[in-house]
């Protein structure tokens, strides 16, 4: 079976708890701290490893993130392309609120070290029918997208979190294309409209022509490309504990399926489901939930 490469981010994780997020000129009390294991990267890696894929993760973290890595090969994650340098390991300061919503500032840290060897390392372990996948939260991403499409590998790309850099990539050798409504509206250079995304996702197709288009829509569900037209999916009911990692236990869940040889539309069952577990949760890497549940959930219609 083909395997998930993932050139991705590491975080730590620093969760507090707030009745509402701070305003400016403001300071709130937290009644909890956390630490946990997070970045886009790691997250995703997790999740599609408990979807049962082989997923090979790339990437540098400082002394401070070793039980990153630690935490990844518990996980199953072949670790052996993730470098220990100097410097100190990207972390994120989360705000939850009472609602399960999240605030978030990420530092990239080590994220943003990567260096050529990094990058030709997770190339290399590209082989014929896997996939590489890529978050934002990294360095020279152009770089990392020029040399995925001269060797001609299957690429899915997580947009998130936009930060400027997205306008100029060059997004012809991405498969798949995962985002958001603000990452969607930043790629499409427009502002997000209140309902129909039609024009949306047109623009991302002119800038991804080989990609199938995902387009997460939080509560009112995701849209997606299907042939030359577009498709839907609703999102499952559930209530919120903390939105942390949700969208990355989707794209984990996803990207198992597909590799598994499933349909877009089963997958994007899956994903959904998974997301959906993952928000009734606290944390990011803990609350990615278990395949077994995920497929109960889906089974069962999400009650």
């Amino acid at each position: 079976m083909p395997k998930l490469v993932n050139l991705g981010s590491l975080c730590i994780d620093h969760v507090y708890r707030v009745p509402a997020f701070t305003g400016s000129g403001e300071t709130v009390s937290s009644a909890t701290h956390e630490v946990f294991p997070g970045g886009k990267g790691l997250n995703q890696s997790i999740a599609a490893a408990r979807a049962g894929i082989d997923v090979v993760h790339v990437g540098c973290i400082g002394e401070d993130g070793v039980w990153l890595k630690e935490t990844l090969a518990a996980e199953g994650v072949d670790v052996t392309g993730l470098r220990v340098i100097g410097g100190s390991t990207g972390h994120a300061v989360i705000q939850v609120n009472e609602a399960g919503q999240n605030a978030i500032v990420i530092f990239g840290g080590t994220n943003r070290a990567l260096d050529a060897d990094d990058i030709e390392a997770a190339v290399a372990r590209v082989e014929r029918c896997d996939w590489l996948m890529l978050q934002n939260e990294i360095n020279d991403l152009d770089l990392v997208l020029r040399s995925a499409k001269e060797r001609g590998c299957q690429v899915a790309f997580n947009v998130a979190p936009v930060d400027g850099r997205e306008a100029a990539y060059d997004l012809s050798c991405v498969g798949l294309l995962i985002v958001n409504e603000i990452e969607a509206a930043a790629l499409a250079g427009t502002d997000a409209p209140d309902e129909d995304w039609s024009g949306v996702m047109a623009a991302l197709a002119t800038r991804a022509p080989k990609a199938a288009i995902v387009l997460t829509l939080g509560s009112d569900g995701l849209v997606y490309s299907e042939g030359a037209g577009l498709a839907s999916l609703p999102a499952y009911s559930v209530s919120a504990v903390d939105e942390t990692a949700a969208g990355d236990a989707f794209i984990g869940y996803l990207m198992g399926s597909l590799i598994r040889g499933e349909s877009m539309r089963d997958a994007l069952r899956m994903g959904s489901a998974a997301g959906a577990l993952a928000v009734t949760r606290a944390g990011a890497a803990s609350s990615l939930p278990a395949e077994a549940d995920v497929r109960s959930f889906v089974q069962t219609g999400g009650s």
